[in-house]
């Protein structure tokens, strides 16, 4: 599970930042999701090393135009490129009279099957390595936070000891990497446990903006590995932060504490904190980490692959 973020500014564009967008690539699979699609990312696409073509799924947070002005120029490119399957889209009851709209006022005609699904809190997507869940966060529109489970696996299968064992080769070593008893031509019965390492336990990825801080975030956040939350705005423009609904860096950071997350990275960074402001990027970091000190942010095209917890996170 690696993350790419695409778009990493709120509201505008700025020089060095793109509006909203993350990519999660699942290179066993050849697949990529993303979450939120700002205005421009198909080009930010174009300066990455993200294959349009591995696209098969995009979840939307909200209706506001920095998370979805993007979204119909992206959809356009992959049906001309010819290279897409289908693509799955999740988000707000809005979303498809938005993309209906615009697909038929721009007399777009996708040469890709396009679904569209609600995402209401609960599971919304599984399949057999992953669940993907949504829960309402708190904004000026409704708004929804994701929370993307990958599955345990089972522990490495010792084959030396299985043929120490005598067990012959062959589609019974399936079923031991599985966990499960077998009985042998002999009459022993082995379980697959016993020949198996511990359990790769799945990695869990949470993607929640635009909220105030909220208990929808902190429940959709638990245990993640990585959460990447929103930090528009410093904690020293708390006032601003509670009346447009957005957080400060104080807030992500709190969310992350409480849920027990084991990285926050903070995103939607207002360009108001430029050089020549009294308050920069830079304070909002030292904030955050005086509450949860496993912080950092991000910037677009940073890529970051989400560790297994027994390994050490490195950026």
């Amino acid at each position: 599970m690696q993350v790419t973020f695409l778009g990493t500014s709120s509201g505008v564009p700025t020089r060095s930042r793109n509006v909203s967008s993350v990519a999660l690539r699942l290179p066993q699979r050849g697949e990529l999701w993303l979450f939120d699609c700002g205005e421009g990312t198909q080009h930010q696409f174009l300066r990455s090393e993200l294959k349009v073509s591995q696209l098969t799924r995009i979840f939307i947070t909200h209706m506001h135009g920095d998370h979805i002005f993007g979204l119909m120029g992206l959809l356009a490119s992959c049906g001309l490129g010819g290279n897409v399957k289908s693509i799955d889209i999740y988000g707000p009851p809005a979303l498809e009279d938005y993309l209906q709209g615009c697909i038929r006022y721009s007399q777009t005609r996708l040469a890709y099957p396009l679904k569209i699904y609600q995402s209401r809190p609960g599971v919304i997507y599984e399949d057999d390595e992953y669940v993907v869940s949504c829960g309402y966060l708190k904004h000026r529109v409704p708004a929804v936070g994701y929370r993307v489970t990958e599955k345990d696996r089972p522990g490495h299968f010792d084959v030396e000891k299985a043929k120490a064992l005598g067990i012959p080769p062959g589609p019974i070593y399936g079923k031991l990497k599985r966990g499960e008893w077998i009985t042998l031509s002999d009459g022993r019965r082995i379980s697959g446990v016993d020949l198996c390492g511990a359990p790769q336990i799945g990695r869990k990825f949470v993607y929640c903006t635009d909220t105030v801080f909220c208990d929808g975030a902190v429940e959709l956040a638990q245990d993640a590995d990585l959460l990447v939350h929103e930090a528009t705005f410093s904690h020293r423009d708390a006032d601003m932060a509670f009346q447009r609904l957005h957080s400060t860096s104080t807030m992500a950071a709190q969310v992350a504490l409480a849920a027990g997350a084991k990285r926050l990275m903070m995103t939607h960074f207002s360009p108001r904190y430029a050089p020549g402001n009294p308050i920069l990027l830079d304070d909002l970091l030292q904030e955050a980490r005086a509450i949860f000190p496993n912080t950092d942010m991000a910037y677009d095209f940073l890529s970051y692959e989400i560790p297994r917890f027994d390994q050490n996170c490195q950026l």
